[in-house]
């Protein structure tokens, strides 16, 4: 998976990309991240990459020539890319998503936008607008980290253990079960007596329940959107008993 991300600040994606599993899937070129400073492909000695906005208004606009730029000096190998821009008013992106790119696409550019938003001509663009929740950060840097981990960690051979992919919360469509390590007594506090009986379907039933105890208190809309099996509607009428 090859990654091209056009940014005013490489060295925000930079130091994250230096570290732990996004290190080691670049290591075994399962990834592949090129940062482009947006700025390069800017006009005149200032290289100015935002102005004004027409019409008035508070803030900057990003302006639509380095942008176009950019994606012209990208595409210049003929290689097919898909170009996602990062931003508020994007569709929401989700774990779906993430299985989608990791399986579809071989090549991506992330564009991350900046100031008060980005001149609506650079959309023609875009293939894909994608939001990583309905909040507002500074800029799209650090939603393209959270994208490119997500679908990277997804990759065959990027971790360790490729079971802990399906275990992982969203994977299944519910939120993780509480997991526990050594020391069995911490504090008063104990690990439940199931994850140490050696019965691994009283243990597998265990964590589907607190997995769905979790999803029902924390994100119950989450249920609606699974396959429940009669064992999970069972246990679901129990839990809201409780």
């Amino acid at each position: 998976m090859k990654c091209d991300v056009l940014t005013l600040f490489p060295d925000i994606l930079t130091a994250y990309l230096n570290e732990s599993i996004l290190k080691r899937a670049c290591e075994k070129d399962l990834l592949e991240v090129t940062l482009y400073n947006i700025r390069d492909f800017a006009s005149g000695p200032h290289r100015t990459v935002d102005d004004y906005p027409y019409g008035g208004g508070a803030g900057m606009v990003f302006k639509p020539e380095p942008i176009f730029g950019a994606l012209d000096f990208l595409k210049g190998d003929g290689e097919p890319r898909k170009v996602v821009l990062l931003s508020p008013q994007g569709k929401p992106f989700s774990q779906a998503i993430a299985e989608a790119y990791s399986r579809e696409e071989k090549r991506f550019v992330f564009i991350c936008g900046r100031y008060e938003g980005l001149d609506e001509r650079i959309k023609v663009l875009v293939d894909e607008e994608v939001s990583i929740g309905d909040y507002v950060i500074t800029g799209g840097e650090l939603a393209a980290l959270v994208i490119i981990d997500a679908v990277a960690r997804l990759l065959p051979g990027a971790l360790g253990d490729e079971k802990s992919i399906e275990d992982e919360s969203f994977s299944w469509g519910l939120l993780d079960y509480p997991h526990y390590t050594r020391p069995r007594e911490f504090r008063g506090m104990q690990v439940p007596d199931v994850l140490v009986s050696g019965n691994h379907k009283e243990i597998g039933l265990w964590r589907r329940r607190e997995s769905l105890r979790k999803t029902l208190k924390v994100r119950p809309d989450l249920i609606e959107k699974v396959e429940l099996t009669e064992q999970d509607k069972k246990i679901l009428s129990e839990l809201k008993e409780e």
